[in-house]
């Protein structure tokens, strides 16, 4: 079992921008330290108190030069909104300067202002996700490559520097809809799967349909061999304390100020964003407008003391056998630096060991 960190980077009126960004790298020297195997960094724009990091590389890059072993993720990069062969030498020069530290976690979008920013049409998302995903996988080979696809008209061209891991960072796809779940599973990419979004008990069936395409794919042999497609990364609220009363009252005022900016995000949006492959979000829009501490204990969140925390993650690994936890520590930006750099430490010392094993 791995663990990762996750960073939205929400900034609330009276924060400061440069102070979250700060806070935010001081968090992933001390995971670095600590032994968390991947900080995860969204790529989220145009609405300031839901997230401040419209660039997750550039992240990426300035804490990388102050730690040794801890990975990189973007989580996820926005491909409509990117073009194919600029993102892929971006990236490259990322896992440069990292040392070979990057995974490309990729997503289709599902926020309606981000399209409506782009001038983007949330219609065309999957096939421009596809399609950019495509060039990407080619401009990554080191050779010259053409493209004549539907959005992008590439003559022959090579793209420089190539990454320094081979053939190429590992890519992950963001995949919290039954549509790309399957698409992942069919194409052999490893997911990173939201429980937020897919909660349980629900979370379960979304993984084995994903592992159901990975079989149909033709890929099921090879999920059991390391390094193989197949993995499942699974982002839930965190929180480790001496007591579960300790955790409520730390926690949940930035649980529920993450699920207020969502609705204020949301409507923003045209009257259409739950349309289509969308639909699936009205459920989320439902559940987050009536959205509790105990739904997200019992559905979303690992809380409490050690042990408990320990039981938890056992129980999820029984019933969908992930491969690493992201652990959500701060959702809402609302608690303080210290106290989120302490329940870090108290989850790598005294949960972290326990379960590392799970898997093998």
């Amino acid at each position: 079992m791995k663990f990762g960190l996750f960073y939205q980077l929400p900034c609330a009126p009276d924060q400061s921008e440069a102070a979250r960004y700060g806070e935010t790298v001081e968090q992933i020297i001390h995971g670095d330290k600590l032994g968390f195997d991947t900080a995860w960094l969204a790529e989220l724009h145009f609405f300031r108190p839901f997230s401040i990091m419209p660039a997750p590389l550039i992240v990426a890059t300035a804490a990388a030069q102050r730690t040794r072993r801890i990975r990189f993720g973007t989580g996820v990069a926005l491909l409509p909104f990117h073009h194919p062969l600029k993102l892929a030498g971006e990236a490259a020069t990322v896992d440069i300067l990292s040392g070979g530290r990057l995974d490309l976690g990729v997503g289709r979008g599902t926020i309606a202002v981000h399209f409506q920013g782009y001038n983007v049409s949330r219609e065309e998302s999957r096939e421009r996700f596809e399609e950019t995903l495509e060039v990407i996988r080619k401009a990554w080979t080191g050779e010259a490559f053409a493209h004549h696809g539907k959005f992008f008209q590439i003559p022959e061209t090579t793209v420089v520097p190539r990454p320094l891991q081979r053939p190429h960072p590992p890519i992950r796809l963001a995949a919290n809809s039954p549509e790309t779940a399957e698409f992942a599973g069919l194409n052999g990419y490893d997911v990173l799967v939201a429980s937020p979004i897919n909660p349980l008990p629900g979370f379960y069936d979304h993984v084995r349909g994903y592992r159901a395409a990975l079989e149909r794919g033709g890929h099921r042999e090879a999920a059991g061999r390391a390094g193989a497609p197949g993995d499942v990364a699974a982002l839930f609220f965190m929180h480790t304390a001496d007591t579960l009363a300790h955790s409520r009252a730390e926690y949940e005022p930035s649980m529920m100020h993450y699920f207020k900016t969502i609705g204020e995000q949301a409507r923003l949006g045209d009257r259409t964003q739950y349309e289509g492959s969308y639909n699936y979000l009205k459920q989320v829009r439902d559940r987050v407008a009536a959205m509790t501490w105990p739904a997200v204990a019992e559905t979303m969140g690992i809380f409490g003391p050690p042990a408990e925390c320990i039981a938890r993650i056992e129980e999820i690994h029984r019933g969908s056998g992930i491969n690493q936890i992201v652990c959500w520590f701060n959702p809402g930006g609302q608690i303080a630096h210290r106290d989120v750099l302490a329940t870090m430490e108290r989850f790598a010392t005294k949960v972290m060991p326990a379960v590392r094993r799970l898997g093998e």
